[in-house]
């Protein structure tokens, strides 16, 4: 029975809860790129059965798309259209006081003024703009290659008789042949891909299934030998099916076996005696450069060209682990083949430690590229022969404990970037008991949050040392971390990597904890096994922290491991390990499943391409350094000059002061000239000086009024002040949120009440007006004002001067005038200690912790040391307050600057802030012009950049103009001339280091060109001499010629690269993304530069990049540096 539909009702006999929905074709469209977000309101009708949707467009966030949106508009067009009508009715009960929210278009406003003229709309990219036009061009188009297009299909065009069935998808041309030309014409291309015409449209097919038959060895093989029925080939147009016959013939011998047959077609085999896959060598370049580059996995990659060969679901064989193998077997002999052991006469298994790894070529190498008087250099220019080295641990790199070295042992482990792996695991197995090493800030805490969760990892991490001005990976210089930085493994690596370093050569080495590492040292390197024993000069060493840790730290090793204080640092920032971080720590999800020696292997083959990456472009960087560093010295030489001048009398003092600090810093009588003293005294200082005196006062015979002097009364109410702080924020923290917290709380109130009534009572002694003025007290409205943390004390502070000084005892308000002041000095002193720790903390939580627990846990400790942060402010602030109090409001008289909430701030080192305020300025500028270019004038546009300020946070409104603040600069206000001839002194010393460290840069920076020439200049000597050193008629013809030909191009490289350096050095500037032009008198060998400094052509939006010298986006990356022309 059929069921009868219900009719819809419309208009009066229509139910209030039916709607009938009206669709426009136009909803169903895909809107323009410039159309606008639109929203809609709906409103009930007057009769209230109907609900009404009107539609409103919504103007972009963007300021700038804003500009575009106004300028694009007709002139007559209003601003928004349902503004102007309003909603036609006014909410009931607000009698015109309606809050006007910002709703986005739900209520009416007043119109806009009309927006000023502006240039016309000009697309971001024309190209796309007209492509818009075209698409259905270019559609009909894809389609029609989807057909037999023009070619026949009655006659094949190259023997005029077969039928035209086939195609090939990657010849040149739509034309169709017959299978027997098809096959013909493909007879040196076997793996391209085919389709068959079925006369309705084409399907997959191979040349395997046309009859192609692939012969290896030689043409016309006497007595050829099939290879398996499914002999598959890996290709970058997927997995193919190929016939494939080798060479068993009298000639077996000439042509070699099965394996090398397949080699020397470039078909690299997965195994050696009967192969059924093989991968192509260009496949396995773009894989090699694809995972160095993007970091793409092997399971992506693999599936990847599964779907290329159908990606309609179609099961294939699994080639995937043989794919592993090849790669891994590939990439290995590529490192080999750079590093020449191919044309040594020890072959492979002669290949010494460390041997592949690319070399630094602007650090010193004594017997590369430094004169023969390197050694007797003066003093004033030795520190050009410092190699500079960085340690750093990365935790993201794990392992799983997966597999063993004895099941999968690394093709090369120690013969490159990783130190060599048995005696590496011998000596730690002697050092099991070892714990992780401390920090002067507490680091130690979060180390051990992250690290003592290590069950099921083989590593927690890895350590790694670089030179820390170009950011090289050192050879042997990477090593596994089986539970955090412990002194075992940290030794071994640096120890790995002086061991291939001039023993003479002076070192710099900048670890982020250093403070605690470089003790015995020397001790610790002697007692490393035979292999790795090293006997080091410390004169020799100079250990510094790198500048955004040592932040981090206590301001003693802020004085005495600054790069910036440091003679010959230059402007080495010591943070060029993080960089290498970022880049290779990006495979961290790959490695952690692998086996201990493919994960060695992977590893060593990103450090190298990392390292390859920085010697193409350290051209570039020398020179982008080179010009900011001469500007920067041209500044800081006028400053400190000027400073100079303005205290002439004192210079030479301070001169000589600085002058015998450096010569030895360590040496007894030396003082510090960068180091502020401390004159101020705690608050144990104090209380014991005041029971001294109160002692003295009782032998003299002086009666006391009570058994609890003075002092003990104002100290005992000191420390119950201590207590409500604590418990205030403990309260503020927990919230009482378990059973547990609030007993927890509720005793400490318990306490704290039996510690305020026997205050009460010593109140009755020494301030009775006190309780007067208690008694006087209104009483509380809230509840929580009840409470004992938020109990008054009533100290001498707390009362008016007339209070004090008829209700209190005699010196009672000095005694906690003294205490309030020593309060002050240690508040502030804990105060930093608890930012220097937080900074630590947040720099090693963004680094380190990557996983939930992680950071939960880094979380905890952050929060737990906030609130240390919080209880020494509110100490020092109610200790400055009690001053203000006892010194009737004059400020002038405490001492100490006021502390506010936007002064308790982790340190930044004022010259990165100066930095960074041009950085900002500049990029506001650029903003502002942007903007500008939409209207006659930019107007008002400070709520436009602040929008647009990329996310950065502002604390307040003068945080684009913020310094250090003072609790890093000075303790008390007002002092003696002493203490300003101290503070004028350090302004000074810290002056002239800045000024020495420029200019050092400088000639660090030109030196350092001049030993990458000459180490190109080496490296070119060495290949070619390895192309004289094949034995021509010796070894095997074809063999001989190759080796020959490969290292005369890896010369002609250097040599090319070394001409490029020339070129990035010698150049003009003009900007980015235009070209450079020659200076004049240039050196021989930077061509290649016809001085055009255009650079405005549609396809050239590298600049020269094909040079390799222009600011890119790559260089950028790779250099680790920002470009602030």
């Amino acid at each position: 029975m059929s069921r009868r539909r219900k009719p819809i009702l419309r208009g009066d006999a229509r139910e209030t809860s039916q709607y009938v929905v009206s669709t426009s074709l136009a909803d169903f469209l895909t809107p323009t790129l410039d159309a606008p977000i639109d929203t809609f309101v709906e409103r009930p009708s007057a009769d209230g059965r109907r609900v009404e949707s009107q539609r409103i467009a919504i103007d972009p966030p963007s300021p700038v798309k804003r500009a575009r949106r106004q300028a694009a508009a007709p002139a007559d067009e209003p601003d928004n259209a349902y503004y102007e009508d309003g909603l036609g009715f006014e909410p009931e009960g607000l009698n015109g006081e309606r809050y006007d929210m910002d709703l986005g278009g739900f209520f009416p406003r007043p119109p806009s003024p009309p927006p000023k003229r502006a240039a016309p709309y000009k697309p971001a990219d024309n190209v796309l703009h007209e492509f818009r036009a075209l698409r259905d061009e270019y559609l009909h188009e894809l389609l029609r290659l989807d057909g037999c297009g023009d070619a026949s299909e009655d006659k094949c065009p190259a023997c005029d008789t077969g039928t035209p069935t086939i195609r090939c998808m990657e010849c040149f041309g739509e034309l169709l042949y017959c299978p027997s030309c098809c096959v013909a014409r493909h007879a040196e291309n076997p793996l391209h891909r085919v389709e068959r015409w079925n006369g309705r449209f084409f399907e997959r097919s191979s040349l395997k299934e046309l009859g192609l038959k692939v012969q290896l060895g030689h043409k016309r093989c006497g007595r050829p030998r099939s290879a398996h029925q499914h002999f598959w080939v890996l290709d970058l147009n997927g997995l193919q099916e190929v016939d494939v016959s080798f060479c068993e013939c009298q000639r077996e011998s000439e042509m070699g076996s099965p394996h090398v047959q397949l080699l020397r077609r470039r078909w690299f085999p997965a195994t050696q005696d009967s192969p059924r896959t093989v991968m192509t060598f260009r496949m396995l370049d773009f894989f090699h450069l694809q995972t160095l580059q993007a970091k793409t996995t092997m399971y992506d990659f693999y599936t990847t060209l599964e779907k290329i060969t159908d990606a309609t679901g179609k099961a294939f064989p699994s080639r995937y682990r043989e794919f592993l193998r090849i790669t891994r077997e590939y990439r290995h002999l590529l490192l080999l083949k750079r590093g020449g052991r191919g044309h040594a006469l020890s072959g492979v298994n002669g290949t010494q430690p460390g041997e592949l790894a690319i070399q630094c070529p602007a650090c010193p190498r004594p017997d590369v590229n430094l004169p023969a008087d390197w050694e007797s250099a003066p003093p004033e220019t030795s520190f050009l022969y410092i190699l500079f080295l960085a340690l750093d641990a990365c935790f993201r790199l794990k392992r799983r404990l997966v597999s063993t070295y004895l099941r999968d042992p690394g093709l090369g482990t120690g013969w490159a970037y990783f130190v060599e792996y048995e005696p590496y695991r011998q000596y730690l197995l002697t050092v099991t008991d070892q714990q992780e090493m401390s920090t002067c800030s507490g680091l130690a805490a979060l180390d051990y949050a992250n690290t003592k969760f290590s069950r099921g990892y083989s590593a927690t991490g890895v350590g790694m040392g670089v030179c820390a001005r170009h950011e090289f990976v050192q050879a042997t210089g990477v090593g596994d971390l089986q539970r955090g930085e412990r002194y075992a493994n940290m030794d071994w690596i640096i120890a790995a990597i002086l061991r291939w370093k001039h023993k003479r050569l002076r070192k710099l080495v900048s670890y982020d904890i250093i403070c605690q590492w470089w003790k015995n040292l020397k001790a610790r390197l002697s007692q490393l096994p035979p292999l790795m024993r090293l006997y080091i000069v410390l004169e020799l060493f100079q250990f510094v922290i790198p500048k955004m840790h040592i932040h981090a730290h206590l301001r003693l090793c802020q004085l005495l491991f600054s790069l910036n204080l440091t003679p010959g640092a230059g402007q080495t920032d010591g943070e060029g390990i993080e960089r290498p971080w970022a880049n290779i720590g990006a495979v961290a999800s790959s490695t952690r499943e692998m086996g201990p020696g493919s994960r060695y292997d992977a590893l060593d083959d990103h450090c190298a391409y990392w390292n390859w990456c920085k010697l193409i472009l350290i051209g570039a960087l020398l020179r982008r350094r080179l010009d900011n560093a001469k500007e920067q010295r041209a500044v800081q030489t006028e400053a400190f000059e000027a400073f100079s001048t303005e205290q002439a009398e004192r210079v030479e003092g301070w001169e000589s002061m600085v002058v015998e600090f450096e010569k030895d810093p360590k040496a007894e009588g030396v003082k510090n000239p960068y180091e502020l003293t401390e004159r101020n005294l705690t608050e144990a200082d104090v209380r014991l000086r005041l029971a001294q005196q109160e002692a003295e006062e009782v032998s003299r015979g002086v009666p006391s009024i009570h058994d609890i002097s003075p002092s003990a009364f104002i100290f005992a109410g000191l420390e119950l002040e201590d207590q409500q702080r604590r418990l205030r924020v403990q309260a503020e923290l927990k919230k009482a949120g378990t059973t547990a917290q609030k007993i927890d709380l509720i005793a400490l109130r318990r306490t704290l009440n039996r510690g305020i009534v026997r205050f009460r009572k010593l109140q009755t002694t020494y301030t009775p007006g006190a309780l007067q003025a208690l008694s006087r007290r209104e009483a509380p409205e809230a509840a929580d004002e009840e409470l004992p943390e938020n109990a008054p004390l009533m100290l001498p502070s707390a009362l008016t001067a007339e209070e004090r000084r008829v209700g209190c005892m005699g010196g009672v308000d000095l005694v906690e005038q003294f205490a309030r002041d020593a309060q002050c000095s240690e508040a502030l002193r804990h105060l930093r200690t608890q930012l220097h720790v937080k900074a630590r903390f947040f720099t090693y939580k963004e680094l380190h912790a990557r996983n939930q627990g992680a950071n939960t846990r880094a979380r905890a400790l952050v929060e737990r040391n906030e609130s240390k942060i919080r209880l020494h402010s509110e100490k020092y602030q109610d200790a400055w307050e009690a001053l203000r109090m006892l010194h009737n409001g004059d400020v002038g008289k405490i001492g100490w600057r006021k502390l506010r909430k936007e002064d308790v701030r982790t340190m930044e080192d004022p010259e990165e802030l100066s930095k960074k305020q041009a950085m900002r300025k500049k990029r506001d500028e650029t903003r502002r012009r942007r903007l500008e270019q939409w209207g006659e004038g930019a107007g008002d546009l400070g709520d436009v950049i602040d929008e647009e300020n990329d996310g950065e946070a502002v604390v307040n409104p003068s945080e684009n103009m913020r310094q250090v603040s003072w609790i890093w600069t000075q303790a008390a206000s007002v002092g003696s001339d002493a203490e300003l001839e101290e503070s004028l002194r350090i302004e000074w010393t810290k002056a002239r280091a800045r000024s020495k460290r420029w200019k050092e840069e400088v000639d660090l920076l030109e030196e350092e060109y001049r030993r990458v020439l000459v180490s190109y200049d080496y490296e070119v000597a060495r290949w070619e001499g390895r192309a004289k050193g094949i034995a021509v008629g010796v070894v095997e013809e074809g063999f001989a010629q190759g080796a020959i030909a490969y290292a005369l191009k890896q010369a002609a490289m250097y040599r090319d690269l070394r001409g490029k350096v020339e070129v990035s050095m010698t150049e003009i500037h003009q900007g980015r993304g235009k070209r450079r032009l020659p200076r004049a008198g240039n050196v021989e060998g930077g061509g290649g530069n016809d001085g055009d400094s255009g650079g405005d052509g549609s396809d050239n939006e590298g600049g020269a990049g094909a040079r390799g010298d222009v600011y890119s986006d790559e260089e950028y990356f790779m250099g680790g540096e920002e470009d602030v022309d």
